[in-house]
């Protein structure tokens, strides 16, 4: 089964790399992809794979199921929106739409998951059990296309047991892969902040409350959060990326300064903790100081949990198909997926597909104007997820 699959992936690779080209020319962001939704389909229409439209408006399920005597059913996602980015990349399938760009690899995670399913869909009469694919949109929007889906029943008739996912790595060189068993992304939160005080000459502070010192004050102390309060077994991160007042010159105090950050852990019930202990520590260093201050926290993705168990086999699985030197561990990020969201339900495994090169100068890393893959990677991708349902349904 192996070489079968390893033989179909090779064979479908340059139909691949016209699908990956194509969904790269037409990027569509997040909650807009009404044409890449549509191609999916069509695409799974010429397989002749039974397939639902419109899941979350613009994505689509498909079910394969094998023919062999098994009841195990799991799940396959990628992720189908793209990012707010001006591509500047001088290659002859750059993006045609301005200003937007398929800089995170939902190109390839789209283009991978039709090759497992052409796969998966040829050699149906030799496995058995069933296979759910979920192409997802809005990933890079909360409140993330997967808890839609997910309210709207994705996770259900029929309900996967384990669910799938991979996502594009540019340091990894394409034809490997990663694996990280247990904690392994993190929660993401945006905060949103406010700081009002008395604004003025700035010769006379006497006569003001300054927001920007008080500014200065509660970012250090909020640091407290993470540096002091938390259990340093749990990772967390607390940044600022953003800091703008209304007005202010050299010789005038603003009345009010805005900033905009996030918080990030791995521990949904610390998560909840730290929030009111920031929330604690605005106001009341806020007023100590004759200001006030009011913080949003915007509720984001959860933390991602590969299951271990399943994980460590789909290790093995991987070790299998690409041979042990192909096959590496992964520390943990603290950037975030809403894959998380398929994590919380039920038994997840979240791995990254090397797209790497080198030589070849392709190294950007996601979410930037430069950022591409070595096309090599479709194979790689294809194949594995194909072979990973196929070890995962007991074949």
């Amino acid at each position: 089964m192996r070489d079968t699959i390893q033989e179909l992936a090779a064979s479908y690779h340059e139909d691949l790399i016209k699908i990956r080209r194509h969904l790269h020319q037409n990027p569509e962001l997040s909650f807009q992809e009404t044409k890449t939704g549509k191609f999916i389909a069509t695409q799974l229409k010429k397989m002749g794979i039974k397939h639902q439209h419109g899941c979350a408006e613009n994505g689509v399920v498909a079910i394969i199921k094998g023919q062999k005597n098994n009841k195990n059913i799991i799940a396959l996602r990628a992720d189908i929106d793209a990012l707010p980015i001006q591509e500047t990349n001088d290659v002859p399938y750059r993006s045609q739409r301005p200003g937007i760009m398929h800089a995170c690899g939902h190109d390839v995670h789209t283009t991978s998951l039709l090759g497992t399913a052409r796969i998966l869909e040829s050699i149906k009469a030799h496995f058995g059990g069933t296979i759910k694919l979920i192409f997802q949109p809005g990933e890079e929007l909360l409140p993330g296309g997967a808890s839609i889906m997910i309210k709207e029943g994705v996770l259900k008739n029929p309900a996967p047991q384990k669910i799938f996912g991979q996502h594009v790595h540019p340091p990894l060189a394409a034809g490997k892969v990663g694996f990280c068993p247990g904690m392994y992304m993190a929660s993401a939160d945006e905060l949103f902040l406010k700081v009002k005080g008395k604004g003025g000459h700035g010769a006379l502070p006497q006569n003001c409350v300054d927001p920007i010192l008080l500014t200065a004050h509660l970012i250090t102390a909020l640091q407290q959060v993470v540096s002091r309060m938390s259990d340093p077994t749990i990772p967390s991160v607390l940044t600022f990326g953003k800091i703008a007042s209304n007005g202010g010159a050299t010789n005038i105090i603003p009345s009010e300064v805005n900033l905009q950050g996030t918080f990030r852990t791995m521990n949904e019930k610390w998560r909840k903790e730290a929030h009111r202990k920031l929330q604690k520590m605005v106001t009341n260093l806020a007023k100590s100081m004759g200001g006030s201050a009011e913080l949003e926290i915007k509720i984001g993705y959860p933390f991602l949990d590969n299951n271990i168990p399943m994980t460590l086999q789909a290790k093995d699985h991987a070790i299998e198909y690409l041979g042990k030197q192909n096959v590496v561990d992964l520390p943990i990020r603290m950037t975030s997926e809403d894959f998380a969201w398929y994590s919380q339900e039920i038994p997840g495994c979240f791995y990254r597909l090397g797209t790497g090169n080198k030589k070849q100068g392709i190294t950007s890393p996601v979410h930037t104007s430069t950022f591409d893959v070595d096309e090599k990677s479709l194979e790689t991708g294809s194949g594995l997820m194909a072979w990973l349902a196929i070890r995962a349904l007991g074949n």
